[in-house]
């Protein structure tokens, strides 16, 4: 990893912070408003913010787009939010409700849920459709996450 700078987008407030990649590991705090940038939980995204996280974001985001009377997205639920925490320095975790956020879901042809979808610099580069168990959603991570 080189000392270059990274954008990351604050969890808490949205501001754009560039730090040194070698200080991601460090727990990193926001310029504006002191609160940690990096999220061990997943974001919650909406129509509003999902572009800002997309593509201002120097880390590849993972989305799980789900709904909440979906009964697969709720057993996902909980892995895609322990992955999160495993793995916050390597990606950003976005959870968007469909069903609150049709325009975003619209956009991106979501047609069956959860679908989950890795983003980096505000392109899609890859996309999986259905829940998966903790392991082989840490390896479709593996193979499909960016590096940084």
């Amino acid at each position: 990893m080189t000392d270059s700078p990274i954008q990351i987008v604050c969890q808490s407030c949205s501001t754009k912070n560039r730090l040194p990649k070698t200080k991601l590991g460090d727990k990193p705090v926001c310029g504006k408003c002191g609160k940690p940038v990096l999220s061990t939980r997943p974001i919650v995204g909406s129509d509003v913010n999902f572009r800002r996280y997309t593509t201002d974001n120097g880390l590849p985001v993972v989305v799980d787009f789900w709904a909440t009377w979906c009964g697969p997205c709720q057993q996902f639920a909980p892995i895609f939010e322990q992955v999160a925490g495993e793995m916050s320095t390597q990606a950003c975790f976005l959870k968007l409700d469909t069903e609150q956020n049709q325009s975003t879901a619209s956009g991106y042809n979501i047609r069956s849920i959860p679908t989950l979808m890795i983003f980096h610099h505000g392109k899609e580069v890859a996309r999986l459709s259905g829940a998966l168990p903790k392991a082989q959603f840490k390896q479709w991570l593996a193979q499909n996450l960016p590096s940084v």
